[in-house]
Formats: structure tokens, sequence, C-alpha cells
């Protein structure tokens, strides 16, 4: 008998998203390379539809659809992201990919109106899989290094992956805020103050990951997989203030901030065969999260004569476990169904005193504060093919969840659960053919934070002596009341896929939301000052419907014009509509969504230079928002244009050289409140910079 080979090739990430059924966009190590990034909103900035909140290169809140923070779900090999995780925090050099789905299934939690952004953690467990990566950053005159090393290795039954990431920042940031207030009757201004701040943050971080995995007897598997991230951080920062008209209450300020944060993930997965083609897995998770800081902030008037001291110290401690199941029977080809469960049990214990002057603020809430979660859910799908041409996809998960918070003898609770019908199709032309189009019909909803439901209040900047708190910068409080936004979604997308792994994808969306939340302000009598003071509360405020048009192409110019040089192309587009009933217009929009937002993007291979260059342009036009009938936030335009370069010295060493934030734009904010007579507007521009990169990549 001859020798047989066999050999196979890994699926590529554009084949992943084709032959899903449900919509996902998946994206691998050759995309997250590319640019050089330091962080993971850097990345997630170019991908369709994904928008990232505040300041370029600050990171900020991961928006999809150009939805607010809490409408996406983010999850981390699947899970639910621990509470006190932050995405900007997380190395690129951790991750071994980005799956974006635009609407939920089953399996994973339904708390995602916008949609499901999943980062699966480095995974590699190949023979000798050695890398290295020295990276030098500059920044505004300032040094950032960083450094990650990867080893993954097969011992007979056991393989694992240790992957290590270090790396130092140093970062300074410039604001300056004009607040203006009039009497709309006699336009005389009330307050007229321009405060200017400077600050720089010096922070070091250390990320630890590790997959070990077992086969077992049966065809059996075990992955257990810790992952540890710590930082610690500095920052010191001036503000000045000049308030020709109103109130001065200092004129200079000076403060330093101390900050640790520890967290650490286990996770652990295990896989059983059994009879007739059925899989058995379940997966037990445990968090630990610490994080504390300790503020001094020092306020002198204009005489240079000590105003006010201020000291404050927070910390939070959460934990957490969880238990997760799915029973999988794979009935004949193209066919399967699964069963699953989850249970999840969450504590936090928080902890923030402010002492001003000698006096503790808000003595009489206490210090601490104790919450807990539980959240439940099963869930049942089925995959199947209705024809060799039609594929289809049915779940149905009900999920509760539970919280409590308690503090200084006082308590409150809430309940919600919601189940949550979902709906998945593709269908293909041909067999032969590459285009197809995608259906999904899905019930989801965004839950309330901890934050939203707490009543406890939290002051204006944290310093009540300092005269912050006006219409544009209120108290907050929670609302324990609140009930979870509830959402009916449509999306319907066609694809056009090249041999060479481009495509075309045009499609659109639209979601209908009950029991819409919003953050309302007005002037209150409340206990905690003898004045009256503005206070800022989440509501449930009605209804609000979203849609949108979502354009994609991705392609090899010698694909379409086989004389073309080697260019690869890449464009996306997103439109956004979106209108809130209860709120007079125009633009009774959703909270901060932009009205749309632009990708272009293109790579070059010298064929006579083992060197690609490539850059990308991203586009956020400026806009306005009625949040409700006394008040509008605006946004100016943003622009991030980022560039790099790559040679390849050989398969294992290349150099990679990048320019990130190349126009370095001002980036601007407003907040306008009518109340009565009195219009107040406060704008704010913070200044940005230009980044430059060089990292060195080895594999051994």
């Amino acid at each position: 008998m001859k020798d047989v080979l066999i050999t196979a090739k890994a699926i590529k990430d554009v084949d992943k998203r084709r032959f899903s059924t449900a919509a996902k966009i998946v994206y691998g190590r050759e995309e997250l390379d590319r640019y050089g990034d330091s962080s993971v909103g850097d990345i997630l900035k170019r991908l369709p539809g994904v928008t990232l909140s505040g300041t370029p290169g600050r990171g900020g809140d991961i928006r999809m659809r150009g939805l607010g923070n809490g409408y996406t779900m983010i999850l981390i090999n699947g899970e639910p992201a621990p509470r006190g995780f932050s995405m900007d925090s997380l190395a690129p050099e951790q991750i071994e990919q980005i799956e974006i789905m635009r609407a939920p299934v089953a399996e994973h939690s339904a708390r995602a109106i916008a949609g499901i952004i999943n980062i699966v953690l480095r995974e590699n467990h190949v023979r000798r899989d050695n890398q290295g990566r020295f990276a030098l950053g500059w920044e505004n005159g300032h040094l950032q290094p960083s450094f990650s090393f990867q080893r993954g290795d097969t011992l007979n039954d056991f393989s694992y992956n240790i992957n290590a990431n270090v790396a130092h920042r140093n970062q300074t940031s410039e604001t300056q805020t004009h607040t203006e207030a009039r009497n709309a009757l006699t336009s005389t201004p009330t307050l007229l103050q321009t405060q200017q701040d400077k600050s720089q943050a010096i922070s070091d971080n250390l990320h630890l990951g590790t997959r070990l995995n077992w086969k077992l007897t049966g065809g059996d598997s075990l992955i257990v997989m810790p992952f540890l991230m710590a930082s610690r951080n500095t920052t010191f920062g001036t503000s000045l203030r000049d308030t020709p008209i109103g109130d001065g209450i200092y004129r200079t300020a000076n403060w330093r901030t101390e900050s640790d944060s520890t967290l650490f993930r286990a996770m652990s997965t295990w896989r059983h065969k059994l009879d007739n083609d059925a899989r058995l897995e379940i997966r037990l998770n445990g968090n630990y999260a610490d994080s504390s800081s300790q503020t001094s902030r020092h306020e002198y008037d204009a005489a240079g004569l000590p105003a006010h001291t201020t000291l404050s110290h927070s910390g939070i401690r959460d934990s957490g476990f969880s238990n997760a199941g799915k029973y999988t029977q794979s009935t004949q080809p193209g066919q399967s169904f699964s069963l699953g469960w989850e249970v999840e049990q969450s504590h936090r214990n928080e902890t923030d005193t402010t002492v001003q002057d000698g006096v503790v603020q808000l003595a009489q809430y206490g210090t601490t504060l104790e919450a807990g979660t539980r959240r439940y859910a099963l869930f049942g799908q089925r995959d199947w093919d209705v024809t060799p041409l039609w594929s289809a996809y049915a779940g149905l998960r009900w999920e509760s969840v539970h919280t409590r918070s308690d503090w200084l003898n006082n308590a409150i609770e809430n309940d919600s659960s919601v189940a949550s019908p979902l709906l998945h199709s593709v269908w293909r032309f041909t067999e032969e053919s590459k285009d197809q189009i995608r259906l999904s019909l899905t019930r989801s909803y965004k839950s309330p934070t901890l934050a939203n439901l707490v009543p406890r209040p939290r002051l204006a900047s944290g310093y009540p002596a300092s005269g912050t708190n006006t219409a544009t910068s209120p108290d907050t409080s929670g609302n324990p009341f609140l009930k979870p936004e509830l959402a009916w979604g449509l999306d319907l997308a066609y694809e056009h896929y090249f041999s060479e792994g481009g495509l075309v994808s045009i499609g659109g969306f639209r979601r209908n939301i009950e029991n819409l939340i919003r953050n309302v302000t007005s002037l209150q009598t409340v206990g905690w000052s003898p004045s009256q003071r503005w206070l800022s509360s989440p509501q449930n405020f009605g209804q609000a419907v979203t849609q949108g048009l979502e354009l994609e192409a991705k392609l090899r110019l010698p694909e379409v014009y086989p004389e073309a040089p080697p260019i690869d192309l890449r464009a996306n587009y997103s439109r956004f509509w979106s209108h809130v009933d209860g709120v007079v217009g125009p633009n009774n929009r959703l909270d901060q969504q932009p009205t749309f937002t632009a990708n272009l993007g293109a790579d070059y291979r010298l064929r006579s230079l083992p060197l690609t260059l490539g850059g990308n342009m991203n586009w956020t036009p400026a806009y306005s928002v009625q949040q409700t009938d006394n008040q509008i936030y605006g946004q100016g335009l943003k622009r991030v244009f980022d560039l790099y370069a790559l040679w390849r010295f050989d398969p294992n060493t290349q150099l990679r050289l990048s320019a990130s934030n190349l126009l370095h734009a001002d980036y601007a904010t407003a907040n306008q409140a009518t109340f009565g007579p009195i219009d107040q507007v406060a704008r704010t521009v913070t200044k940005t910079y230009l980044t430059w990169a060089a990292r060195l990549e080895l594999k051994y």
C-alpha cells in the first residue's frame, strides 16, 4: 500500500464569516498586527460599524452601530467580561482573534442590542512556537516601551501556550473648558468661566496569559486558562480657572492620584464525547479584581492662599464565580441542536471617602457599598441545512438577573428576566455561487448597571466646595426602579465573496427599543446640601427606534483588474438614523449616536522589496443630540489617520514602523442645558497627539 499524505489548512477568517449561519465577522492576527497598535480600542475603531468614544489615543467606550455603553456585549473567550475589566488595559499581543456578531445567539447573553464583540485570547499550542516583540513608542516627548513574549509547545498529550506583555506608558493631556450661562430673557451673563487642565499619567502594566491543554482518554479534553492583569498608575496635574463673571471659588489647583489594579481570572473547560455524535461541555470560571486609588487636591485663591484641601480614597473589590454547560447532538450531516445553562454569582465591596477641609462628605450615606448579582440562564438552539442552499438557526434563551445593594442601613433590590427568541438564516444562490443573503430576527435587551440602580449620590467632580455643581456638571444618583431596555431586531445583508478572500457586503438593521434609559437633569432639593443642587439620574424614558445602512468592501485589486499593482483595499461605511419618542426634535436621536462612521484603508506590497506600506482614515462627523427637552450634547469632527511600513528581513524577522493620529486635531465636545430663563453651555477642547512606534517581531 502506498503512503497517504493528509494535509490541512487553517480556515481563513473570511471563510469563517461566509459559512457561519449567524452573521459573524472574524479578524485574526494579520488584522490585529497590521498597524502595531498599543491598545485594543485602536484596532476596533477601524472595524465596520464600530466607534470609540472619547479622545483619540486615550481609549473610551466601545460602541457598535453608534449605540452607547451597555448596548454592546463584550465577551472574553465567549464568556461575559468580568466586572472591573477594561478593554483599554488589554494588550493586542494577548489576542488570537476578534469576532463581531451583529445579532445575538442563544449560547451567548442576549444583552446585546447593538451586537457582540468576542475577544479570543491567544491559544496557539503547536510545537516550538516562540515569538517575541519589542516595541518603542514616542508621544509628545515621552517614550512608550513594551515587550511581549509567546511560547507554545506540545508534550505527548499535553500542550501549552504562555504569553506575556509588559508596557510602560507616559502620556500627557491638556484640555480647556469654557462655561457660559446667560439669562435668555435679558441676555445678561450670569457665569463666564474658562478652565485649563494639564496632566501627566505614568503607568506600568503587566499581562500574563496561559492556556493548558490535556488530551484525555476516550477523546475527552481539559483546558485551563489562567489570566492576570496588573497595573500601577500615577497621575498628576494642575488647573487654572479664570472667572470674570460669577463665583470664583478658586484660581489654581494641583492634584495627584496614585492607583493600583489587579485582575485575575481562571477559566476551565471539560469536553466529553458521548455516544451518537453527542458532546458535553462544562465550564467553570472564577475571577477576582482589586483596585484602589488615592487623590490629594489643593486649591488656591487669586492671592495664592490655600482655599480648599481635598483628600479622597476609593477601593473596589470584585469577585465572581460562574458555571456553564452545553450538550450538543449532531443528528445528521448539517444538523445539530444544543441545550445549555449558565449560573453566575458576583460580589462587589466598594469604599469611597472624600474629606474636604477636614469634613467627611456625604457621611450620612456611609463610605461602604456592598453589592451582589446573581444571573441564571437557560438556552436551546438548533442549526440545520434546510436545503443544500439554505441554512437556518433557531434559538431561545431565558435569562434572569437579581441585584442587591446595601449601604449604611439601606438596601435596594432589582429583578429582571427576559425571554429571547432568536432566528438566523443564510441563503446561497447556487452551490457554486459566491453570493448569499442573510436574515436575522432577534429579541435582545440591556439591563441597568449597578451605578444606574444605586441611589447613593455622587458629587459633581467629587469636590463640593469647588463650585462645580451646574446644569452641565451635576451631581449624579441611581434609580432602583429601572426596568431593562427591550428590543426587537431585524438584520438583512447581501454578501459577495471573491476567490482571493475579498468581499462586498451591503446590509441594513433596525431595532425597536422599549423602556429606553436616559439620564435626566433637574434642580432639586436634596438631603446632602442645604441648598438646591443640580442632579442627574437615569429614567425609563419610553420608546426609541434606530436603524442603519452598513456597507463594507475588502478586495485585492488584481482580483478585479489583473494588471493592477498588488494593492489591498478596505472600506466600510455605516449610516445611522434614530428617533426617541418623548423628546422634541430636531436631532432627538439616541444618546451620542453619530450620523455615520467610515473607514478607508489600503496596503501596497512592493514587488521589488520585502516592504509593505499601508494606511487608514477613520472618520466620524460632527453631530449634536437632543438628549431631553432641556439638554443638548454635541461632538466635533473626529478624523484619525494612521500609517505603517512593514519590512520583512526573513520569514522569522520583521520590523514594523507606524504613525498613529497623524492629523492630531483637537477633540471638541459641548453640553448645553436650558432651564427656565437660564441657558448654560460648556465647551471643552482636548488636545490629541501624534504617536510614533517601532516594533521588532521575532519568531524562533
